[in-house]
């Protein structure tokens, strides 16, 4: 009986290291009382995109691990290269990127749409924005050039700006994946903010978004890109 109780002791002994590695597996990930992540809770960051890399060969072996249509993991590569340069503290990387795309638009695939040549076809546009069914009122501002409403304002493209938005942020077509990452990416960082800090990511896509809940959204689809990488 006694190898038999140094076995049982041993195992347990294991069992106790397991169920402490995986506490503290789960220690960075903070949750409120409800059991959901908690708001300035970090995003795993993703490996970084080299600076060399081509953006299409760097997609095209990452695409069928993640999920991402190849195409639009080009573009949130390139953007993340492109927002790298011209802003290093803010520490964008890829995911956040691919998070947002996939909240906002499937990664340009919503409602039929899919992404010829890098623009989204038929052109992706959103509801009404009229103060009904619980949206806030916003009044035209381009004339209805980006989003065919004269009266109203609608989100456009597969990352979903705002005409007034596109207009600070954006250059290009909005429907196009590759001008919509990059203007994403320069959303995010914009007002010098740390996307590698726990606050400075949520301050970044609750800017896109005033919705906790959408930046859980985002958030929880980030992490799964980081880890699938």
């Amino acid at each position: 009986m006694r190898p038999f109780a140094i076995l049982l002791g041993v195992l347990g002994v294991v069992g106790l290291l397991v169920l402490g590695v995986a506490t503290l597996g789960l220690s960075g990930r903070e949750q409120d009382r409800n059991g959901v992540v908690a708001r300035g809770t970090p995003v795993t960051p993703a490996p970084p995109v080299p600076s060399d890399a081509d953006p299409a060969a760097w997609a095209g072996e990452r695409a069928r691990a993640t999920g991402i249509p190849a195409r639009a993991l080009q573009a949130y590569a390139a953007a993340e290269q492109t927002q790298r340069d011209r802003t290093p503290d803010c520490g964008l990387t890829w995911n956040t990127l691919a998070g947002i795309g996939r909240v906002e638009s499937n990664h340009g695939r919503i409602h039929g749409s899919r992404l010829v040549d890098g623009v989204a076809t038929p052109p992706i546009v959103g509801i009404r924005l009229d103060g009904s069914n619980g949206t806030r009122a916003v009044p035209d501002t381009d004339g209805g050039r980006l989003d065919g409403d004269r009266e109203h304002d609608r989100a456009v493209g597969p990352m979903q700006f705002l005409p007034g938005t596109w207009a600070r942020f954006g250059e290009g077509d909005p429907q196009d994946v590759d001008a919509a990452a990059r203007a994403a990416a320069a959303y995010l960082c914009s007002a010098d903010r740390d996307t590698a800090a726990g606050d400075g990511w949520w301050e970044g896509v609750l800017a896109y978004n005033r919705s906790v809940d959408y930046a859980r959204d985002v958030w929880a689809a980030a992490d799964r890109y980081a880890s699938a990488s």
